[in-house]
Protein backbone atom coordinates (compact mmCIF):
# COMPACT_ATOMS: atom_id res chain seq x y z
CA UNK A 1 0.00 0.00 0.00
CA UNK A 2 1.03 3.56 -0.82
CA UNK A 3 3.09 5.54 1.90
CA UNK A 4 0.47 8.37 1.63
CA UNK A 5 -2.57 6.27 1.94
CA UNK A 6 -1.29 4.29 4.58
CA UNK A 7 -0.78 7.62 6.86
CA UNK A 8 -4.39 8.90 5.26
CA UNK A 9 -5.71 6.33 6.98
CA UNK A 10 -4.31 5.92 10.30
CA UNK A 11 -4.78 8.94 10.71
CA UNK A 12 -8.64 8.26 10.44
CA UNK A 13 -8.06 5.68 12.84
CA UNK A 14 -6.47 7.57 15.47
CA UNK A 15 -7.98 10.38 15.41
CA UNK A 16 -11.49 8.14 15.74
CA UNK A 17 -10.19 6.50 18.50
CA UNK A 18 -8.92 10.04 20.15
CA UNK A 19 -12.52 11.30 19.64
CA UNK A 20 -14.47 8.19 21.18
CA UNK A 21 -11.70 8.25 24.28
CA UNK A 22 -11.65 12.20 25.27
CA UNK A 23 -14.75 13.21 22.71
CA UNK A 24 -12.25 15.74 20.56
CA UNK A 25 -9.16 15.34 18.71
CA UNK A 26 -9.43 14.82 14.92
CA UNK A 27 -7.81 17.65 14.41
CA UNK A 28 -4.99 17.57 16.58
CA UNK A 29 -4.53 13.43 15.98
CA UNK A 30 -4.84 13.89 12.38
CA UNK A 31 -3.27 16.93 11.25
CA UNK A 32 0.03 14.89 12.52
CA UNK A 33 -0.38 12.67 9.90
CA UNK A 34 -2.34 14.34 7.30
CA UNK A 35 -0.47 17.10 7.11
CA UNK A 36 2.84 15.12 5.28
CA UNK A 37 0.98 14.37 2.65
CA UNK A 38 -1.91 17.12 1.56
CA UNK A 39 -2.21 21.04 1.97
CA UNK A 40 -3.78 22.55 4.61
CA UNK A 41 -6.47 23.77 2.35
CA UNK A 42 -7.26 20.15 1.90
CA UNK A 43 -6.76 18.98 5.15
CA UNK A 44 -8.70 21.44 6.75
CA UNK A 45 -12.36 20.59 5.51
CA UNK A 46 -11.30 16.48 5.60
CA UNK A 47 -10.97 17.62 9.89
CA UNK A 48 -14.33 18.96 10.30
CA UNK A 49 -15.71 16.74 8.12
CA UNK A 50 -14.54 13.74 9.91
CA UNK A 51 -15.10 15.36 13.34
CA UNK A 52 -18.95 15.46 12.84
CA UNK A 53 -18.99 12.63 12.09
CA UNK A 54 -17.50 11.24 14.89
CA UNK A 55 -19.21 14.01 16.97
CA UNK A 56 -22.42 12.16 16.00
CA UNK A 57 -21.32 8.70 16.87
CA UNK A 58 -19.90 9.57 20.16
CA UNK A 59 -22.13 12.58 21.45
CA UNK A 60 -24.72 10.34 22.55
CA UNK A 61 -22.92 8.78 25.18
CA UNK A 62 -23.20 12.33 27.20
CA UNK A 63 -26.56 13.41 26.01
CA UNK A 64 -28.14 13.64 29.32
CA UNK A 65 -25.46 16.24 30.44
CA UNK A 66 -25.59 18.43 28.21
CA UNK A 67 -26.82 21.67 29.44
CA UNK A 68 -27.63 24.44 26.52
CA UNK A 69 -26.86 27.53 28.69
CA UNK A 70 -23.45 26.05 29.37
CA UNK A 71 -23.45 25.64 25.59
CA UNK A 72 -24.59 28.66 24.07
CA UNK A 73 -21.66 31.33 24.67
CA UNK A 74 -19.37 28.87 23.43
CA UNK A 75 -21.45 28.74 20.21
CA UNK A 76 -22.16 32.26 19.82
CA UNK A 77 -18.48 33.13 20.38
CA UNK A 78 -17.60 30.18 17.61
CA UNK A 79 -20.29 31.78 15.54
CA UNK A 80 -18.34 34.83 15.45
CA UNK A 81 -14.97 33.62 14.81
CA UNK A 82 -15.33 30.56 12.33
CA UNK A 83 -15.88 33.42 8.89
CA UNK A 84 -12.70 35.22 10.00
CA UNK A 85 -10.76 31.67 10.14
CA UNK A 86 -12.53 30.32 7.07
CA UNK A 87 -10.76 33.59 5.21
CA UNK A 88 -7.44 32.81 6.96
CA UNK A 89 -7.26 29.26 5.72
CA UNK A 90 -6.30 30.14 2.08
CA UNK A 91 -4.05 32.51 3.15
CA UNK A 92 -1.85 30.85 5.95
CA UNK A 93 1.01 29.00 6.18
CA UNK A 94 0.85 25.27 7.29
CA UNK A 95 4.00 25.65 8.80
CA UNK A 96 3.10 28.70 10.82
CA UNK A 97 -0.18 26.84 12.06
CA UNK A 98 1.80 23.42 12.74
CA UNK A 99 4.67 25.51 14.97
CA UNK A 100 2.20 28.02 16.51
CA UNK A 101 -0.63 25.52 17.64
CA UNK A 102 2.08 22.77 18.36
CA UNK A 103 4.16 24.63 20.56
CA UNK A 104 1.35 26.36 22.38
CA UNK A 105 -0.10 22.37 22.82
CA UNK A 106 3.32 21.19 24.49
CA UNK A 107 3.90 24.36 26.45
CA UNK A 108 0.35 24.00 28.16
CA UNK A 109 0.03 20.03 28.48
CA UNK A 110 3.19 19.72 30.17
CA UNK A 111 2.80 22.64 32.42
CA UNK A 112 -0.68 20.60 33.42
CA UNK A 113 0.90 17.59 33.82
CA UNK A 114 3.33 18.79 36.09
CA UNK A 115 1.74 21.61 38.46
CA UNK A 116 -1.99 20.79 38.88
CA UNK A 117 -4.17 23.46 38.13
CA UNK A 118 -7.48 22.97 39.73
CA UNK A 119 -10.60 25.17 38.38
CA UNK A 120 -8.60 28.33 38.09
CA UNK A 121 -11.80 30.24 36.00
CA UNK A 122 -14.35 28.20 37.83
CA UNK A 123 -16.05 31.75 37.97
CA UNK A 124 -15.27 33.13 34.49
CA UNK A 125 -18.64 33.34 33.32
CA UNK A 126 -20.21 33.99 29.52
CA UNK A 127 -18.28 36.09 28.72
CA UNK A 128 -15.13 34.17 29.13
CA UNK A 129 -17.07 31.14 27.98
CA UNK A 130 -17.53 32.97 24.47
CA UNK A 131 -13.98 34.35 23.95
CA UNK A 132 -12.68 30.80 24.06
CA UNK A 133 -15.70 30.03 21.53
CA UNK A 134 -14.70 32.86 19.46
CA UNK A 135 -11.04 31.44 19.47
CA UNK A 136 -11.68 28.15 18.65
CA UNK A 137 -14.34 29.49 15.90
CA UNK A 138 -10.86 30.99 14.05
CA UNK A 139 -9.41 27.99 14.58
CA UNK A 140 -11.95 25.57 13.53
CA UNK A 141 -12.49 27.52 10.01
CA UNK A 142 -8.69 27.58 9.35
CA UNK A 143 -8.02 23.87 10.15
CA UNK A 144 -10.95 21.97 11.54
CA UNK A 145 -9.45 22.70 15.04
CA UNK A 146 -12.30 24.39 17.13
CA UNK A 147 -11.39 21.63 19.96
CA UNK A 148 -8.29 22.53 21.31
CA UNK A 149 -9.27 25.40 23.85
CA UNK A 150 -12.48 24.75 24.61
CA UNK A 151 -11.58 21.41 26.05
CA UNK A 152 -8.54 23.13 27.77
CA UNK A 153 -10.74 25.54 29.15
CA UNK A 154 -13.83 23.55 30.21
CA UNK A 155 -11.12 21.57 32.56
CA UNK A 156 -9.87 24.76 33.95
CA UNK A 157 -13.63 25.33 35.01
CA UNK A 158 -13.41 22.29 37.15
CA UNK A 159 -16.42 20.57 35.63
CA UNK A 160 -16.71 16.75 36.00
CA UNK A 161 -15.26 14.82 32.79
CA UNK A 162 -19.19 14.42 31.50
CA UNK A 163 -19.75 17.94 31.55
CA UNK A 164 -16.66 19.28 30.21
CA UNK A 165 -17.87 16.51 26.89
CA UNK A 166 -21.24 17.78 27.05
CA UNK A 167 -20.22 20.80 26.33
CA UNK A 168 -17.29 21.14 23.98
CA UNK A 169 -18.88 18.22 22.06
CA UNK A 170 -22.27 19.76 21.45
CA UNK A 171 -19.96 22.96 20.56
CA UNK A 172 -17.62 21.37 17.93
CA UNK A 173 -20.25 19.27 16.76
CA UNK A 174 -22.25 22.85 15.83
CA UNK A 175 -19.21 25.03 14.79
CA UNK A 176 -17.58 22.14 12.54
CA UNK A 177 -20.69 21.56 10.38
CA UNK A 178 -20.83 25.48 10.03
CA UNK A 179 -17.32 24.83 8.94
CA UNK A 180 -18.01 22.53 6.43
CA UNK A 181 -20.98 24.77 4.77
CA UNK A 182 -18.67 27.72 5.01
CA UNK A 183 -16.12 25.62 2.73
CA UNK A 184 -18.75 24.32 0.83
CA UNK A 185 -19.86 27.89 -0.46
CA UNK A 186 -15.96 28.97 -0.80
CA UNK A 187 -15.39 25.97 -3.48
CA UNK A 188 -13.39 23.86 -0.52
CA UNK A 189 -14.59 20.80 -0.82
CA UNK A 190 -13.16 19.53 -4.21
CA UNK A 191 -13.35 16.10 -5.64
CA UNK A 192 -9.96 15.24 -3.75
CA UNK A 193 -11.66 16.31 -0.15
CA UNK A 194 -14.39 14.04 -1.13
CA UNK A 195 -12.56 11.04 -2.07
CA UNK A 196 -10.21 11.06 0.78
CA UNK A 197 -13.43 11.65 3.00
CA UNK A 198 -15.05 7.82 1.62
CA UNK A 199 -11.84 6.51 2.40
CA UNK A 200 -11.71 8.46 5.77
CA UNK A 201 -14.92 7.74 6.99
CA UNK A 202 -15.85 4.47 7.66
CA UNK A 203 -11.71 4.04 8.93
CA UNK A 204 -12.87 6.90 11.41
CA UNK A 205 -16.13 5.49 13.15
CA UNK A 206 -14.15 1.83 14.04
CA UNK A 207 -11.82 3.90 15.78
CA UNK A 208 -14.54 6.01 17.64
CA UNK A 209 -16.18 3.00 18.54
CA UNK A 210 -13.11 1.40 20.23
CA UNK A 211 -12.45 5.02 22.28
CA UNK A 212 -16.07 4.81 23.08
CA UNK A 213 -15.01 1.68 25.21
CA UNK A 214 -12.31 2.68 26.64
CA UNK A 215 -13.80 6.23 27.82
CA UNK A 216 -16.53 3.70 30.49
CA UNK A 217 -13.10 2.55 32.14
CA UNK A 218 -11.76 5.86 32.72
CA UNK A 219 -12.22 7.61 36.06
CA UNK A 220 -12.12 11.81 36.76
CA UNK A 221 -7.81 11.73 37.41
CA UNK A 222 -7.59 9.44 34.67
CA UNK A 223 -9.50 11.29 31.85
CA UNK A 224 -7.56 14.45 32.57
CA UNK A 225 -4.14 12.73 32.50
CA UNK A 226 -5.32 11.52 28.96
CA UNK A 227 -6.16 15.03 27.62
CA UNK A 228 -2.81 16.55 28.55
CA UNK A 229 -0.74 13.25 27.51
CA UNK A 230 -2.94 13.80 23.80
CA UNK A 231 -2.26 17.31 23.83
CA UNK A 232 1.32 16.99 24.69
CA UNK A 233 1.66 14.34 21.95
CA UNK A 234 -0.29 16.09 19.21
CA UNK A 235 1.91 19.40 20.04
CA UNK A 236 5.08 17.06 20.02
CA UNK A 237 4.25 15.69 16.40
CA UNK A 238 3.04 19.14 14.81
CA UNK A 239 6.05 21.52 15.85
CA UNK A 240 8.37 17.89 14.42
CA UNK A 241 6.42 17.93 11.37
CA UNK A 242 7.12 21.77 10.90
CA UNK A 243 11.07 20.90 11.86
CA UNK A 244 10.61 18.64 8.97
CA UNK A 245 9.01 20.31 6.57
CA UNK A 246 11.46 23.12 6.68
CA UNK A 247 13.66 20.97 6.27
Amino acid sequence: MDVAILLVVAGAFLSGFVTGLAGFGVGLTALGFWLHVMEPIVAGPLVAICSVIGQLRSIVHVRREVSISRVAPFVVGGVIGLPMGVYLLSHISGQDLKLALGTFLVAYSIFGLTVKLGPVFARAGWLGDGSIGTGGGILGGIAGLSGPLATIWCGLRGWTKDQQRATYQPYNLIILTLAVAAYASQGFLTREVGVLTLICAPVSLIGVQLGLMAYKRVDENGFCKIVLILLLASGISLVVNNALSAG
